[in-house]
Order: structure tokens, then C-alpha cells, then sequence
């Protein structure tokens, strides 16, 4: 790689990692567009499979800053995550097998989706002192496998199913669930990654100096999700709207090419 590429994937996985640190779900969405607009990875799957190695450790990292603030629920976020691995590798071995250009189609009408559900204001404060039980289990377990195939197939963290899905399943707050997904966002990411790593399709050059640059925007990503916890939803949906912007791209640019 030459010095811009370096700088560029470096820059681009600061973003990233800020964004998994503030908002936790949809925090990963942009990885794909960045290494293919940005960095000029050239092949979708290959930027697809790099993504979900790099974000993975970019959210395994975040979620450490999360878990010594107190705000992973990790019972709840255990069920959720082991439930979905099989879905994630589903999702994944099924993309493999889609044309790149339809999947980038498919992945921008999923950033759409992200954009949207990430406006919306939540119906209720949640319960901070949420505890697993056997009725939670068996909510938290379907949704789990359905988001990890979501998760898989569009080759991201699938946290803007995961937040909603933890408090739908068990009524904690947003904070929590922002936390607590990073938990699946780091497990479904590294077995998609792992599954595209098997048929070639991760970089893993690039995908080390995203973690880098992911590192550092993680740390500050952790700290102003912190300062922006009376603004969360402003911030959120300001976020939104830009993710919005550029699941439009991504669509002109996959309709171009087909």
C-alpha cells in the first residue's frame, strides 16, 4: 500500500471506530462504502469480508470501554450473540454466492433501513436493572439467529437490528443496548469475516491498519458517547441522515455498474 492508501484506510477506520463507540448499532455500516470510495478496494466481497474482520476488533475494542462504564448487560447480550452466530454464517455463505454489484444493491437498501430505524425516537426509557430469564431467553434467541443472518448476509455488524431487537426482548435502556450490541457486532463480524477469509475475500493488510485507525477513533468514540448521553437521539438521527445520503450513492453507483 502507498502512503494516501495507508492514510486513507487509517482515516477511515477512525470514523468507524468513533461511530461504533457512540452509537454501537449502524455504527459499522459505513466500513464497506469507505474501503470501496475511499480506500479503492475494487472487489465488494473483498471490501465486504475486510470490513467485517476490521469492524469486529474495532467493536471488540469498544465494547471494553463500554463494559468498564457498567453499561453491557451481559447475560442478555450472551444469548443474543451466541444465537445469532449460526445466522451470521448463514447470511455470509449465502452472500458469497450473490453477484457483488446486486449485493451492494441489496447492502445500500439495508443502510436505508438502518438510517431510518436510527431516526426513531424509542417508546420507552427501559428498565437499567433489566435481568435474563427463561421467558427473555426465548425471546432473545429467534431474533438473535434472524439479525445474525442480516448481519452476515449484508457483511455488517447488524447493530441497527440489534439494538431494537435487545429492547424489544428485554426492555433495557438505549444505553444499554448500544453497549450490550457491540457484544454481536464483534461475533457476528468475525465469523463473516472468517467465512469470506475462507474463499479468499479479506485483506488482511488493509484490514490491519483499519483496526489502527479504528483504535484510536474507538477510544474517543467511547468518551463522547458518554458527553452525548442528553443529546443521544439528535445525534443519532443527524448520523442517520448522512447514512442515508450515502446508501444513495451506493445504489447509483451498483445500478451504474449493471
Amino acid at each position: 500500500m502507498d502512503p494516501l492508501t495507508i492514510i486513507a484506510v487509517l482515516a477511515s477506520g477512525a470514523l468507524v471506530g468513533a461511530l461504533l463507540g457512540v452509537f454501537g448499532g449502524g455504527g459499522s455500516v459505513l466500513a464497506t462504502p469507505l474501503l470501496l470510495y475511499v480506500v479503492g478496494v475494487d472487489d465488494p466481497h473483498l471490501a465486504i469480508g475486510t470490513s467485517a474482520a476490521a469492524v469486529s476488533v474495532n467493536a471488540a475494542a469498544s465494547l471494553v470501554g463500554h463494559w468498564r462504564g457498567g453499561r453491557v448487560k451481559w447475560p442478555c447480550a450472551s444469548v443474543f450473540a451466541g444465537a445469532g452466530l449460526i445466522g451470521s454464517l448463514l447470511g455470509s455463505s449465502i452472500a458469497k454466492l450473490v453477484d457483488g454489484q446486486k449485493l451492494l444493491l441489496f447492502f445500500a437498501f439495508a443502510m436505508a433501513a438502518i438510517a431510518i430505524s436510527m431516526m426513531r425516537k424509542p417508546r420507552a426509557e427501559g428498565d437499567p436493572e433489566v435481568q435474563i430469564t427463561w421467558p427473555l431467553m426465548r425471546r432473545l434467541a429467534p431474533i438473535g439467529v434472524l439479525t445474525g443472518g442480516a448481519a452476515g448476509f449484508f457483511g455488517i455488524g447488524g447493530g441497527f437490528l440489534i439494538v431494537p431487537g435487545l429492547m424489544a426482548a428485554t426492555g433495557m435502556t438505549l444505553a444499554n443496548a448500544s453497549a450490550s450490541s457491540l457484544v454481536s457486532v464483534a461475533l457476528f463480524g468475525a465469523a463473516t469475516s472468517v467465512n469470506y477469509a475462507l474463499s479468499g475475500w479479506v485483506d488482511w493488510r488493509i484490514a490491519g491498519v483499519f483496526i489502527l485507525g479504528g483504535a484510536a477513533g474507538g477510544v474517543f468514540g467511547v468518551k463522547a458517547a458518554a458527553l452525548l448521553a442528553t443529546r443521544a437521539l439528535l445525534a443519532r438521527r443527524l448520523f442517520a441522515s448522512l447514512v442515508l445520503a450515502v446508501a444513495a450513492y451506493v445504489a447509483w453507483r451498483a445500478l451504474n455498474a449493471l
